[in-house]
């Protein structure tokens, strides 16, 4: 990856292309998972989502080997793709790019207040 694909996003894109075509090739029930998958992990990114991909990298791999040996959705991620995701994306009630942009507002708020009262 060189800087200038770096800087524009097109890096993300063409994993992101390349992501959405292997899923294509899984069956409806395994397609179905991937997107509530995506909607359940994107809340943990950074601010660019680059730190998602090795993750959804792997959840895919596991999808379409799993999709090849012919088991079933549930058989893999059983009913709660909700909890798959938290222990992906570290335990329950791991923080997200929200609760980290609230405690900086909140640390520099706080910074503010000290030089105004001091």
């Amino acid at each position: 990856m060189n800087f200038w694909e770096t800087v524009t996003g097109s890096d993300l894109t063409k994993e992101w292309k390349a992501f959405e075509a292997r899923v294509e090739a899984l069956p409806a029930d395994y397609r179905e998972a991937w997107e509530q998958i995506k909607v359940s992990v994107f809340p943990h990114s950074d601010f660019t989502g680059r730190n998602l991909t090795p993750i959804l990298d792997g959840v895919l791999g596991l999808l379409e080997e799993t999709a090849a040996d012919g088991l079933s959705i549930h058989e893999v991620l059983g009913d709660d793709i909700d909890g798959f995701c938290a222990a992906l994306t570290g335990e329950e009630g791991a923080r997200s790019y929200r609760d980290r942009w609230r405690e900086q507002l909140n640390r520099n708020v706080a910074k503010k207040l000290g030089q105004l009262g001091g």
